[in-house]
């Protein structure tokens, strides 16, 4: 009798091998068909940039809540983001791949001369907003944002600025609108541009260029430790966390934010488009990526689909508009 039972168990067991579909190494959204295999997130400029930091940030929270299985993040800079933006239009049909992006790239279309755009993409979401910081390091002479301005308006080619983006990004808009704010012409300006906020950070603090300009969440940090001074931020009110004033407070009539969202390939199908936009929505509504945003100083601006299309190309005709009017396009 005994060895009966035992056959029987055996019998069963292997029934259910067929009659069971195997769950090991699917998740809850496996299941949902939710979950995309071998994701990976082209950051389109070097480590510490603020594409680096926003999509690194986004993968860990999305791996920490389980939203997806293991996610690259890899870096392939250039040209102001325009390399990687290339790599990403050749990936056509890759439903596997998204670039993190940003207004720089809006503009590095336009100043390296691009041959794709981001219209050329597929818009999947809008994730952040973010101020952009003037800084300088922790022995400049200049203790506020007037004394800065004064010595710029003096000898505008003694008083290098820099920015974590090329001609035509986030790093360099700011710091041209300020210029044009404080009556110096666009050409005075020695604007010296670095392929991220790594590279510029590190100028800053070694004094290679008399004050930088770059997002809260590439500064943060250093500024924290003491080894940068924040003199103004280019948003319309103060940032938390950061003891600087308004450039509108201190009288220059300046408002600007920058945006950070991701792109991906054209001609993939509608459900893996679909799929991504369901990815960063969940993402968006996690706590792991509030607490994120709230960390870094970052402010919710959530896009996706077809709304995050038209304000891309919103963005490349404002863009293109103030190039135009710097002599930069």
């Amino acid at each position: 009798m005994r060895k009966l039972k035992v056959a029987l168990a055996v019998l069963g067991a292997a029934l259910l091998v067929f009659l069971v579909p195997p769950l090991a190494g699917s998740g809850r959204d496996d299941v949902a068909g939710t979950q995309i295999r071998g994701l990976r997130v082209m950051v389109p400029n070097t480590p510490g940039g603020g594409y680096d930091i926003t999509a690194r940030t986004a993968v860990k929270a999305i791996e920490d809540s389980e939203l997806n299985g293991p996610t690259e993040v890899f870096n392939l800079p250039g040209a102001g983001g325009t390399v990687g933006l290339g790599r990403l239009v050749n990936e056509s049909g890759n439903g596997a791949l998204v670039m993190s992006m940003g207004l720089g790239v809006v503009g590095s279309v336009y100043t390296n001369h691009s041959p794709v755009s981001l219209q050329d993409t597929t818009a999947i979401a809008k994730l952040t907003e973010e101020a952009d910081v003037i800084v300088v390091a922790k022995g400049s002479p200049y203790r506020t944002i007037h004394d800065l301005i004064a010595a710029w308006k003096a000898d505008p080619g003694a008083v290098p600025v820099g920015g974590g983006s090329s001609p035509g990004g986030p790093d360099h808009l700011a710091p041209m609108l300020t210029a044009r704010a404080i009556g110096l012409p666009a050409k005075d300006v020695n604007y010296v541009p670095f392929d991220g906020g790594g590279e510029l950070m590190a100028s800053v603090l070694g004094s290679k260029v008399a004050f930088g300009v770059s997002g809260i969440g590439e500064t943060r940090d250093q500024i924290a430790a003491g080894e940068l001074r924040a003199l103004a931020v280019t948003s319309p009110e103060r940032v938390p966390g950061i003891d600087a004033p308004t450039l509108q407070e201190s009288g220059v009539d300046v408002s600007f934010t920058n945006w950070r969202g991701i792109v991906a390939p054209p001609g993939i199908s509608d459900a893996e488009r679909e799929k991504l936009i369901g990815l960063f929505t969940r993402l968006h509504d996690t706590e792991q990526w509030r607490e994120a945003m709230r960390l870094n100083g970052w402010t919710d601006a959530f896009q996706t689909g077809d709304e995050f299309g038209a304000f891309l190309k919103s963005e490349n005709d404002r863009v293109a508009s103030v190039l135009k009017e710097l002599g930069a396009a």
